[in-house]
């Protein structure tokens, strides 16, 4: 299984100069649809509630304080082989989402249940880390097929 660092660099070496919100959000919804789409995570690491959307924290690491990342942004990650399927997720998600902007893409996860259940209790724009469960998203955009 690859990491949510190779997923990104994948996406990044497909589209190349991205706002880091944009990355977070690609990676995000690559993981929903392929819950969705093939009942199976497409890497481990979770997704946590943020104020502006769903960040992997783990990603977020690797980007912090930048706001444009490109190709470049993960050179010290190991390539994976990706599988025809989730090739075939990323492909489809690339060509969904990838001409929209940032900030439409964090309002429309803002729209959607999982994001909405896992930020049950926090304030509106107050900082959150509840975890955006894989069980939520697979029922989620599982229901959306």
């Amino acid at each position: 299984m690859p990491s949510v660092e190779q997923v990104a660099k994948y996406i990044l070496q497909s589209i190349g100069k991205v706002t880091t919100m944009k990355l977070e959000k690609l990676v995000y919804y690559c993981q929903a649809w392929s819950l969705a789409w093939d009942e199976v995570p497409l890497f481990e690491e979770d997704f946590q509630a943020w104020a502006n959307g769903p960040v992997c924290p783990e990603l977020f690491s690797k980007h912090k304080g930048l706001f444009v990342v490109d190709e470049n942004l993960l050179n010290d990650v190991i390539d994976y082989d990706f599988n025809k399927d989730q090739k075939e997720t990323i492909q489809a998600v690339l060509d969904y989402y990838g001409n929209k902007k940032p900030q439409w893409l964090s309002e429309l996860t803002h729209k959607e249940d999982p994001w909405k259940i896992a930020r049950e209790g926090c304030p509106a724009g107050s900082s959150c880390t509840n975890i955006i469960t894989k069980e939520s998203m697979q029922l989620y955009y599982g229901g959306l097929v």
